[in-house]
């Protein structure tokens, strides 16, 4: 067999012939597997939870939401376990006014009757759910679809009015609990289980969570060593309406202070509070990452510099 000549243009396996780089991209992309190096060689076996959610996941760009699911897959093939809680608010609103229904909201919460859980409960279990494990298995991953029902169980969240009255946000609740077993069987098998927000409270029904919390909790149970929120904002902002703004690295210590200077408000609370109260049971560093950025995650976990927001004890 005659060899191929070195200045030749080889073939890959698909017969598309390959692409000419200069020689400082190549050293550039080596460079960037060395510093990804001691990140794959800390994490290894390790455990992360990654909430997959904003409005990123209803883009028109396909490469946007298979971006995650590749990253996904690549942490699965450096055998670090990925554990996905996804939300979907933006779909679950389609699907409620295309059944007639009105979409209302207190203090951030969806107000969620009888009529309106079913629909939450279809469009993330049995809709949105089946999509992403089949992403991931179509990238050459291996993924397991839940319903959060099988592994959250959670109490009826009141909130509270401005008198201080109790107000009933209907069939909305609080993630109390995690059914660890099935989550621990699939990652024993390295296939990455792919989970909804809803959960079964404790008069049986099915309950609307809030997917950050209820990936707080799983990362909680499962003693994940990275926990990482990808979302549609740049991270945590000083100034919500300036990207430049953000804060790269926060101590738990911190929160506090930005609350009461209202840099940490509205949608932020909760993801922040669920943030510190996985810090501070064991999980070692939680992000938030703009999912809007291709591979956001790979960047976040494998860089020096990373992206978006880290925060830690």
């Amino acid at each position: 067999m005659r060899l191929m000549d070195r200045g030749a243009s080889p073939l890959t396996a698909s017969g598309h012939r390959r692409k000419s780089f200069a020689m400082q991209d190549l050293i550039a992309k080596a460079a960037t597997l060395l510093e990804a190096l001691p990140y794959i060689q800390r994490y290894s076996g390790a455990t992360f939870v990654v909430k997959y959610g904003g409005s990123f996941m209803d883009s028109e760009d396909p490469s946007v939401r298979e971006g995650v699911a590749r990253d996904i897959v690549f942490l699965e093939a450096v055998e670090i376990n990925p554990v996905v809680v996804h939300g979907g608010g933006k779909a679950i609103t389609r699907a409620m006014e295309k059944a007639g229904l009105e979409a209302r909201f207190v203090q951030g919460q969806r107000v969620t009757d009888a009529a309106a859980v079913g629909v939450v409960d279809r469009v993330l279990s049995k809709e949105i759910n089946p999509e992403i494990v089949r992403m991931i298995k179509s990238l050459g991953g291996m993924a397991q679809g839940f319903s959060g029902t099988e592994i959250f169980t959670c109490r009826k969240l009141w909130l509270e009015g401005p008198g201080g009255e109790r107000v009933d946000p209907g069939f909305v609740g609080e993630v109390t609990g995690v059914n660890a077993a099935p989550l621990l069987d699939c990652i024993a098998r390295g296939v990455t289980p792919v989970i909804s927000p809803t959960a079964r409270g404790e008069d049986g029904a099915v309950y609307n969570c809030n997917a950050d919390i209820a990936a707080a909790q799983a990362a909680i149970a499962l003693r994940a060593r990275r926990l990482v929120f990808m979302s549609d904002v740049p991270g945590l902002m000083r100034d919500p309406q300036d990207p430049t703004t953000v804060i790269p690295h926060l101590r738990t210590d911190d929160v506090g202070e930005l609350k009461e200077a209202g840099i940490i408000g509205k949608g932020m609370i909760p993801k922040v509070d669920s943030a510190v109260a996985a810090i501070r049971t064991g999980v070692e560093k939680v992000s938030f990452v703009d999912g809007r950025v291709h591979h956001a995650v790979l960047l976040e976990i494998f860089t020096d510099a990373g992206v978006g927001t880290e925060v830690v004890l």
